[in-house]
């Protein structure tokens, strides 16, 4: 679980350094420039690092099926080999996944101005641009990306499925705790990640606005990778003791 915890982290690290520190420069400097090859470069990675991040919440919803209902083979099953072999794979579907988004989208010619209303170089507001008619591009590229989120999110609510079984199987209410304080803050970061992105992506023109579009591509872009060291640090006692003594010091000295 660490170890996928590491990539996790990793992840979350690389796709807020993609879109914070250009918006925080552009605001000090009060610009909204960015060229185009930082444009370019920002969609790559941020894809690339989100979509890596959904692959690898995938497999650690394998991860917890195997550790808590098939707990004596989960040294056979995910060995390090395996693990290493797993994160592997969700790096690479990552990166392919970002080579194909960013090629599709910067192979159009852009003509309706250069002006982007939004804090980071966001594809549905790059095709806008777009002087050709790109709703087959966009919906070939959204039929891609959504049965393969569409398996992930399948296989994540099966593996789940599994794991409340066995878990309302176990005789001892704090052996449910456990089990249940394992997947609980796994299950959250999915249910945040996914719902925000296929609101975001998916959200009918009717209903788009500025602020609306905003607030969504906050709460998908950067609220996920926030959240996730607080989600999974606070199963940590040490972690929990740590944070009520620096609460206790500042309100003693406040």
């Amino acid at each position: 679980m660490y170890f996928f915890l590491l990539n996790l982290s990793l992840l979350d690290l690389g796709s807020i350094s993609t879109t914070v520190p250009k918006s925080m420069a552009n605001s000090l400097w009060d610009t909204r420039d960015i060229s185009y090859a930082g444009c370019v470069a920002q969609v790559f990675l941020f894809v690339f690092f989100m979509s890596a991040e959904f692959y690898l919440l995938t497999v650690m919803s394998y991860d917890r099926y195997v550790a808590i209902c098939k707990p004596l083979h989960y040294g056979t099953l995910l060995g390090s080999r395996a693990c290493v072999h797993m994160a592997a794979a969700a790096w690479g579907s990552g990166f392919l996944n970002a080579l194909l988004h960013t090629a599709n989208t910067f192979s159009l010619p852009l003509c309706q101005g250069n002006a982007l209303d939004q804090f980071f170089c966001e594809i549905p507001r790059i095709l806008k641009l777009s002087c050709t008619d790109y709703y087959f591009r966009k919906a070939g590229l959204l039929v891609v990306s959504v049965c393969l989120g569409f398996g992930c999110f399948v296989f994540i609510v099966l593996s789940y499925v599994q794991i409340f079984r066995a878990v309302l199987r176990i005789p001892s209410e704090q052996g449910q705790h456990k089990a249940f304080s394992t997947c609980l803050p796994h299950l959250a970061v999915v249910s945040l990640f996914l719902s925000t992105a296929v609101f975001a992506y998916l959200k009918p023109p009717s209903i788009s606005s500025p602020a609306l579009d905003l607030v969504v591509a906050v709460l998908y872009s950067l609220v996920p990778p926030a959240v996730n060291p607080l989600i999974y640090s606070m199963r940590n006692q040490e972690l929990k003791d740590a944070l009520w003594k620096l609460a206790q010091w500042t309100l003693f000295h406040h």
